[in-house]
């Protein structure tokens, strides 16, 4: 499944989590084009969104800059192949 070793960068998400966000991300890449970083975000927030509950985002790209407030738990950046991932829930500021 995982044809490229995908690295992860930063995470405070539990293995499991971790590593469904790597399959998801493998599976993307089978299914979309490599430079069709909007449907590969997409299939993978629409995954996280069927087992943990709405409010999840993804960004997918070779060249992006973010700051963002996550839920603990629930973050994680990595790389497969060409490409990072960011996927994190969203948590509102007090």
């Amino acid at each position: 499944m995982l044809e490229g070793k995908a690295m992860v960068e930063d995470s405070d998400m539990p293995v499991k989590m971790q590593m469904q966000a790597m399959a998801f991300a493998s599976q993307a890449l089978d299914l979309y084009d490599v430079f069709d970083c909007k449907a590969i975000a997409g299939h993978i927030k629409k995954e996280f969104d069927e087992i943990y509950g709405s409010g999840w985002q993804c960004v997918v790209g070779s060249n992006f800059g973010c700051f963002f407030t996550h839920s603990q738990g629930t973050f994680i950046y990595f790389q497969l192949e060409k490409l990072k991932f960011l996927i994190f829930k969203g948590a509102s500021t007090p």
